[in-house]
């Protein structure tokens, strides 16, 4: 599968900005899909990830209550909703796709997209 993430960009501080991450080459919907996140320095973290089916979503504890996760098999996409901006969210966010496991682990996460900045300005 190929994704393309897009939709960063730059928010003041108590904004809110969604993120897509188009799909295509293979079945979404046989997909577990996670959002992570890097900023400059630091090593790349868990945001969020989605069951197959959307039924079931878990979130890093830095972004649970602002952050929502979402997809649409229909429209093979995935959505990252953020809401209440802090400027320690900025990074560069991936979506990311896992052909068998539904977790927060990285290193579990077979293909992925080119990334997208968000820049939060206080």
């Amino acid at each position: 599968v190929q994704l393309q993430a897009s939709g960063g960009g730059l928010v003041q501080v108590g904004g809110s900005l969604r993120l897509s991450c188009a799909a295509s080459g293979s079945t979404f919907n046989s997909y577990i899909m996670g959002w992570f996140r890097q900023a400059p320095g630091k090593e790349r973290e868990f945001v969020a990830v989605i069951s197959r089916s959307g039924g079931s979503t878990n979130y890093a504890d830095s972004v649970k209550g602002r952050f929502t996760i979402s997809r649409d098999n229909a429209k093979n996409t995935v959505y990252l909703q953020m809401n209440s901006l802090k400027p320690e969210d900025t990074a560069v966010y991936y979506c990311a796709s896992s052909s068998y496991i539904y977790t927060a682990d990285r290193r579990t996460y077979d293909n992925w997209g080119q990334g997208t900045l968000v820049t939060v300005s206080s």
